[in-house]
């Protein structure tokens, strides 16, 4: 015997997932993305800086230099609209746990086992960060930090490209 409810729940079910899934994708507030932005720069930068320092190698060198300096643009661009009040959010001062705990872990190695750690984190952390601001880019609620997603976004995707020729 046919339930003539099940079709319904079914089909109320299915549209709660797509309302979740679509809310998930849409959710992302300025704070969130500033929050992600402010930690991913302070990781780049501070793990760049250890690259620079430890000599790491041919390769690896000169991305670290190239790291720093957009990375800190990117925190001075990022900072300037908080600060100007176009972007209500609050800007993290530090790493967070996760940041943090990668870059100790870098601190203890050296060699080609800090260069080959170094290029796979540069090369993970772009890829996540170039999927972050395509995403803010198109569906974030702020729209001048929508704005400046989209701007910096070719340079994210121009430092994945590097990331991803590091040997």
């Amino acid at each position: 015997m046919k339930q003539p409810l099940m079709g319904t729940a079914k089909f109320a079910l299915f549209t709660a997932a797509l309302c979740c899934a679509a809310s998930v994708a849409l959710a992302q507030s300025a704070q969130d993305f500033v929050n992600k932005v402010a930690i991913s720069d302070l990781f780049e930068i501070q793990s760049s800086q250890l690259a620079q320092a430890k000599n790491a190698d041919a390769d690896t060198k000169p991305f670290a230099e190239k790291m720093v300096s957009d990375h800190q643009k990117t925190s001075s661009e990022l900072k300037a609209l908080v600060e100007s009040g176009k972007v209500k959010a609050t800007l993290p001062m530090s790493l967070d746990a996760e940041h943090q705990k990668m870059l100790d872990d870098l601190k203890a190695k050296n060699g080609n086992e800090f260069d080959r750690s170094y290029d796979q984190i540069q090369l993970k952390a772009h890829q996540d960060a170039v999927a972050l601001f395509e995403a803010y880019s198109k569906t974030g609620d702020n729209p001048e930090l929508k704005s400046w997603a989209a701007t910096t976004l070719p340079h994210l995707k121009e430092h994945l490209s590097m990331a991803q020729k590091l040997k």
